[in-house]
């Protein structure tokens, strides 16, 4: 549902005719029935007049309005059923009134006058809207991660909406921050203090009206401020970018992107003229030519991406069944050779059945939104992969974030969670993409059964990687069987397209009819199929290549930890170089790439701001000589930018 903010003209009045305090213990039938809505579909309460139409003028189709009234029969502890017919927001909250027994009629109260004021509301019903939660369950103490599942994206969005709201400075959302409602409220009160003040002096006789500067402005004017040569944003300053033209926002970035690109700053996204290897040519769009690199960017981690045996079984396949087939798995996008990848996927994590998604991201997408609802509880890893925060989401269901391997805090969660109604699903990563560390399976398969909730793990750099037999973070810590739903992408080690997810037959076979990703997508090709299924092949008949992987991270990790690179926890194929500095880590980037070494540098998004990496991938591919060639590349480019002390 699209999020729709701003105000019309006669909001303030129609408004306040919806949130009238007639009804059911004083709580406002339609106050309630509202915020239901509101919670269900991210509209601002504004919009939600007593005459919207539900479909033709909100969008809202079948599926949400069955969520609204499942929500609603709930939220009222209605028995019988709400009657057919209702089209308007105005026909739902007098049904529920009947339903209620309630009188019917509006009695006005104005925002204002509401309890704590305009500044409380307004960013109540700014977390509303960004989070799908109804006003009863926003406890002003309630902590943002642990309990409401808010993290730093969705907050900045609160505050860049409640400033906008309030009439106060548009780059609050990038200096604002706070754990709490009530602590957000309170960061809030001297900037809407003081605009009131200059209001109230602007208003006075002689005085002119002053225009409040816009982000973009206000950012530039910043950047300009501090160092003149450098343009301090991130990508961060162009999420909350607002104005009446939609693609403003893409030619201030533009401009950004373009300095940064001119910089040799930004490197995303150049095409390889060869087969990605232990070395890769690639054609390098800022200099108009093509250099052969080291790669180290590639999550091709065993080199099945180039064995012989699975790109013979792609073509052949391809040949044999054509490039595709043009429909979602119902609808004629079934191939035998599709049964066969998931029975050989299932056999290969040990597990009894296993569904085929079109990708990793469509996997935790479909899996997620299809097990939890509006009721249920969904708890997180801080630092897991933005399609399982996306899948959260899109799930409706309460979110909660446990501070990244933290289990004390994962069980201070659970224990309060265990009173709520509806299930719950503890999600992680096995590895974590950006940082390279394992999630604690162990402690929290074992705080799961304590807490009657179920596990999910996502093996997207497990598997292949993890295990004796490559099979994932289940079989490295000898938990096969007690991990309820296994979650992978074959985009990685397995060398093909698609995502997967394993697990007992009926969760399974659920998840084929209510994941929306798998019902309403088109299937991989029976080539990709065929190729995934001689990865398998090769994966169980060359132990070896496991072995060699393991070899190569162990050497290439010694060397960079001697050489004092700050490389966290990693336990994995990944291999971070934290630097924290944003400017620094793109510099560093630069400097090992005009070395010829290829690697990931990593900003926001895709970490935190202050956490910025260089991200290095090690494969069975990589020879003794790839690696102490690289090690010699990071140390002189870490001492060129500053990450490193001087060799003197």
């Amino acid at each position: 549902m699209t999020n729709v903010t701003g105000d019309r003209p006669d909001s303030h009045d129609r408004r306040a005719g919806l949130g009238g305090q007639d009804g059911q213990d004083g709580g406002g039938v339609r106050r309630q029935v509202v915020d239901i809505i509101a919670s269900r579909t991210l509209y601002d309460e504004s919009y939600l007049l007593p005459d919207s139409h539900f479909e033709a003028e909100l969008g809202i189709d079948s599926v949400i309005f069955e969520s609204i009234l499942a929500s609603v029969k709930e939220q009222f502890s209605l028995v019988a059923p709400l009657p057919s017919g209702l089209v308007t927001v105005g026909d739902l909250v007098r049904a529920v009134e009947q339903a209620c027994e309630v009188p019917t009629g509006d009695v006005p109260r104005p925002a204002d006058t509401a309890p704590g004021g305009p500044l409380l509301e307004t960013v109540v019903t700014t977390t509303m809207r960004h989070t799908q939660y109804q006003r009863d369950q926003l406890a002003p103490g309630a902590d943002f991660e642990s309990e409401l599942g808010i993290d730093s994206v969705v907050l900045a969005s609160i505050v860049a909406d409640a400033a906008r709201e309030l009439g106060l400075p548009p780059d609050l959302a990038g200096t604002v921050t706070a754990t709490t409602l009530d602590e957000l409220v309170e960061a809030l009160r001297p900037y809407h203090e003081g605009a009131h003040r200059v209001g109230r002096a602007l208003t006075e006789p002689g005085r002119s009206a002053a225009r409040i500067p816009d982000a973009r402005a206000a950012d530039e004017r910043a950047a300009d401020e501090s160092d003149p040569a450098w343009d301090g944003r991130s990508m961060k300053d162009f999420v909350e970018e607002r104005d009446g033209d939609l693609f403003a926002k893409t030619r201030s970035f533009g401009r950004y992107l373009r300095r940064r690109e001119a910089e040799r700053l930004y490197w995303y996204g150049m095409p390889l003229h060869s087969r990605c290897s232990n070395r890769a040519v690639i054609f390098d769009e800022l200099e108009g030519r093509e250099r052969e690199f080291l790669m180290f960017a590639s999550n091709n981690y065993l080199g099945l991406a180039n064995h012989p045996k699975v790109i013979e079984a792609v073509c052949d396949a391809t040949h044999r069944y054509g490039a595709t087939h043009t429909g979602s798995r119902f609808i004629g996008g079934t191939n035998m050779l599709h049964k066969e990848l998931e029975r050989r996927l299932a056999a290969f994590k040990q597990r009894p059945a296993c569904i085929v998604y079109p990708g990793g991201y469509a996997a935790n997408i479909g899996a997620i939104s299809a097990l939890v609802k509006s009721y249920d509880t969904i708890v997180v890893d801080k630092l897991n992969h933005m399609s399982i925060v996306d899948g959260a989401r899109l799930s409706g269901a309460t979110r909660r974030i446990y501070q990244h391997n933290d289990m004390a805090d994962l069980e201070r969660i659970l224990k309060r969670c265990d009173e709520g109604p509806g299930g719950k699903l503890i999600v992680a990563d096995g590895v974590f993409s950006m940082h390279g560390d394992i999630c604690d399976l162990p402690e929290i398969v074992r705080l799961a059964k304590d807490h009657g909730a179920r596990v999910m793990i996502d093996d997207a750099h497990s598997t292949g990687v993890l295990g004796r037999r490559g099979s994932g973070t289940a079989e490295h810590f000898g938990l096969k069987g007690e991990v309820d739903l296994e979650l992978g992408t074959m985009s990685k080690t397995l060398a093909g397209m698609g995502g997967f997810v394993v697990g007992d037959e009926e969760v399974v076979e659920y998840l084929r009819f209510y994941s929306n990703s798998y019902v309403f997508a088109a299937n991989i090709p029976a080539g990709v199929a065929a190729g995934l299924v001689a990865s398998i092949d090769v994966i169980e008949s060359e132990p070896e290549r496991i072995t060699r992987l393991w070899h190569n991270i162990r050497l290439l990790r010694s060397q960079l930890a001697d050489a004092g690179f700050d490389l966290e926890n990693t336990r994995s194929a990944i291999l971070p170089l934290v630097i924290g500095d944003e400017r620094k880590a793109m510099e560093m980037g630069r400097a090992v790439r005009a070395r010829g070494l290829y690697c990931q540098t990593v900003v926001f998004p895709g970490v935190p701001l202050g956490d910025a990496r260089l991200r290095v991938s090690v494969t069975s591919e990589h020879t003794p000589e790839d690696l102490e060639t690289a090690a010699g590349i990071f140390v002189e480019a870490g001492r060129e930018v500053g990450v490193l002390p001087s060799a003197g």
